[in-house]
């Protein structure tokens, strides 16, 4: 039997839908009300510990326009109008795929990002279940949460940002750790390792802290895992099959669609398709690419004519990487879309 992973995902709160989909329970909802973001802190008026108790007690309950009144603090009552929204979505559209995927037919993004991520973590784990594959897991990682890329020795490698940062401030012994370094205590530096065929039986030990580097050189591992990964959720998403490769390289005379899969790597990969010259330190960041071609001809559109779609991955100045899978289903050239 499979082990278990991402608890923090509330997956074992979620049903399955007739069409394959994640559907969300009360318990779900429970799950969600339990985040630090909502949780009522220590001084929060009594009107609000009342209604957070009435929805822990009944996730389901109607709450009016009074009820949001009463509770004054207008930080407070704009958390509420979020967490109702977000319920009413699930309830209504049945469903975290489509949520998510009505999401980003909005004009705008008008979910907030940790319940954006906290929707993509679920449909990834629904994704991985039964999978036994730390790779798969470690890639699932960068769909929901922010990577700090390095280059080393010409491999690519992507760690937790906010582990690293978290490491930085306590050597890795948590509020221990952190006093040790306020006191100018002496700690031990906490290496993150690479994931590699050595260590990856640990990772179910460790998958809720985020630890574990992903090697993303092409031909590593890691980009295969990533690749495989996206295939998925394209599959899952949007109902096509594709095939999604490694690439080192882009040596296509006849590019035809490209599809940035952040920020940074769409401005990179705009540019090269124009011709444009692209600095050096710039192109150095385009890191990661992929080629992706249709397993049937006829779900492409007419514009990519059996050509291939080229997807790539940049990190930021910073080094930091926030991918964006979300541009696998509205900008792929997808057939009667």
């Amino acid at each position: 039997m499979a082990q278990d992973f991402w608890a923090s995902s509330g997956f074992q709160h979620l049903t399955r839908t007739a069409e394959g989909g994640l559907a969300a329970t009360d318990d779900y909802l429970r799950h969600v009300l339990a985040r630090p973001e909502l949780a009522p802190p220590g001084d929060a008026k009594r009107e609000e510990k009342q209604l957070y108790a009435r929805l822990q007690e009944k996730p389901r309950l109607e709450v009016g326009e009074p009820e949001l009144v009463a509770l004054g603090d207008p930080d407070a009552r704009e958390n509420w109008e979020v967490f109702l929204d977000f319920r009413d979505r699930l309830l209504t559209l049945g469903s975290l795929e489509s949520v998510y995927t009505d999401l980003f037919r909005r004009p705008q993004v008008d979910l907030a990002p940790p319940l954006v991520d906290l929707l993509a973590q679920g449909i990834v784990r629904g994704l991985l279940d039964g999978s036994a594959d730390p790779w798969l897991m470690r890639a699932g990682e960068m769909f929901f949460r922010l990577q700090r890329v390095s280059v080393e020795d010409g491999r690519v490698l992507s760690a937790d940002a906010a582990t690293i940062t978290l490491y930085a401030e306590t050597g890795g012994f948590g509020n221990l750790g952190r006093l040790m370094r306020q006191q100018n205590t002496p700690t031990a530096t906490v290496k993150m390792d690479v994931l590699n065929g050595e260590n990856a039986p640990f990772y179910l030990l460790r998958d809720e802290l985020f630890s574990f580097v992903l090697d993303l050189t092409p031909g590593s591992k890691g980009s295969q895992a990533l690749a495989d990964l996206m295939r998925r959720w394209v599959g899952h998403l949007r109902g096509v099959d594709v095939r999604i490769e490694p690439l080192a390289r882009i040596a296509d005379e006849k590019w035809r669609w490209h599809t940035g899969l952040d920020r940074d790597s769409t401005a990179i990969l705009n540019a090269l398709y124009r011709g444009d010259a692209v600095p050096d330190e710039q192109l150095a960041r385009l890191t990661t690419l992929f080629r992706l071609t249709f397993a049937n001809p006829a779900d492409a559109a007419p514009a990519v004519a059996g050509s291939p779609v080229y997807l790539g991955i940049a990190f930021a100045e910073d080094h930091t990487l926030r991918l964006k899978p979300q541009n696998l289903l509205v900008n792929l050239p997808i057939s009667g879309v």
